[in-house]
Formats: structure tokens, C-alpha cells, sequence
């Protein structure tokens, strides 16, 4: 069939995004279900919330959303309907696919679905003093574990990422040791423990995923 570019008023494709709706209460889920059903561009998944690309999680404690959303749910997008998170409880969400926050004081039928439109197209959204938060927190991380232990943001060293950007270069061992003041088979031994760790099989391979996954 011809896509005729047709969207809804919430920015989305015509064809419906499968949501799942998830409570510790029955009465907070049917209520949830009670707004979205109908809605154009949703169609609510009634079974296994496997199949939703999003999901609508309404909880009183943010502590509890990995058991509410399950391991096999969380390549879905999360729209977390809560009250304001406690100090770490952000992180808890962030584990668990959020992807946008909703206070529940604002959580209006309007407001869900233009929730679930930006979770779908990826646009994520927190409240300003949550985006705070969350950057003091990750600006003490790296102050306090990544620094300290020579890892950066991406989970590689300093090391293992110099040694990855130069193979990207297209270094040889040798090359790479003389650049960095290493030995041979120390530059050896990092790419050993990298491909290892990483279950990678080969140096080639090492820079195709780093390159992938925006490591270097």
C-alpha cells in the first residue's frame, strides 16, 4: 500500500503504535486503558506486553518498576507515570527504558498521548528538576568511579578507547605501541582483554562495534 504521508495530530505515522499499560493497581491501570483506548495512532495490547513498542507504567513507587516491567518488557520505551522520584530512583527508571517521565498530577488523557507520541519517535523528556538531578548525579559518577578507575562514559578505559581509535586509523600493533609509549604486547594485551570482555573476535571486529555503538 502507498504511504500517503498521513499523521496524526500528535506527530505520528497513521499506523497505530502498540502500547502497554502497566499498574501495581487495577483500578490505575483501567483507568490508563480507559483514556488510550480509541485514541487515533494506539492500539492497546491487551496480552503479552512483549509486543508494545511503548509502555505506560503507573506506580507510587519507583522502586518497584523493574518487577512491574519485567526483564522481557524492556526493549519497549517507557512513559513512567509517577510522583517526583526520590534521589536515585531516577536511575531505577532510566534501568528500566524510560524514556519519558510524566508527573502524576499532569497526567491528563492529552497528556499521555502526547507522552506515548514522543516516546515513540525516540524524543525523550524529563522535568527540569529531574534533568538536574540527573546531571549532578552523573557529574559525581564521573568524578567519583569513572575517573578514578581510568574508564570513560562509554564503559572502556582511556587506554582501550586510545587503542581502538587508532586501529581505526588504520595503526598497526607496533605503530599504536610507539604511539602511546607502550610495548607491543601491551597494546597485545589490552586488545585481549577488550575482545574478551566484550565477546568480540577480533581486532577488526573490536573497532566495527566500537564504531557502531559510538565508543570512539
Amino acid at each position: 500500500m502507498e504511504d500517503t504521508g498521513k499523521h496524526t495530530p500528535y506527530g505520528q505515522p497513521t499506523s497505530a503504535v502498540p502500547v502497554g499499560v502497566l499498574a501495581g493497581d487495577p483500578l490505575l491501570r483501567a483507568g490508563v486503558v480507559s483514556a488510550l483506548r480509541g485514541r487515533p495512532g494506539i492500539r492497546l495490547v491487551e496480552g503479552d506486553q512483549r509486543e508494545a513498542s511503548v509502555l505506560v507504567a503507573v506506580t507510587s513507587d519507583i522502586r518497584s518498576l523493574p518487577y512491574l516491567v519485567g526483564e522481557s518488557e524492556r526493549q519497549a520505551r517507557l512513559v513512567l507515570v509517577a510522583d517526583p522520584p526520590q534521589p536515585g530512583d531516577l536511575w531505577t527508571a532510566i534501568e528500566s527504558g524510560l524514556v519519558v517521565f510524566v508527573p502524576r498530577e499532569e497526567a491528563s488523557p492529552h497528556r499521555l498521548r502526547r507522552a506515548i507520541s514522543d516516546a515513540c519517535q525516540g524524543h525523550g523528556h524529563l522535568p527540569p528538576e529531574q534533568l538536574g538531578q540527573m546531571l549532578q548525579d552523573l557529574a559525581r559518577l564521573h568524578c567519583d568511579v569513572l575517573v578514578p578507575h581510568d574508564l570513560t562514559p562509554t564503559g572502556l578505559s582511556n587506554r582501550e578507547a586510545t587503542v581502538l581509535r587508532l586501529l581505526a586509523d588504520g595503526r598497526d600493533t607496533a605503530e599504536i605501541a610507539t604511539e602511546m609509549a607502550y610495548s607491543e604486547r601491551t597494546v597485545k594485551n589490552i586488545l585481549h582483554k577488550l575482545t574478551s570482555r566484550l565477546g568480540l573476535r577480533n581486532r577488526t571486529h573490536a573497532v566495527s562495534y566500537a564504531l557502531r555503538h559510538g565508543l570512539i
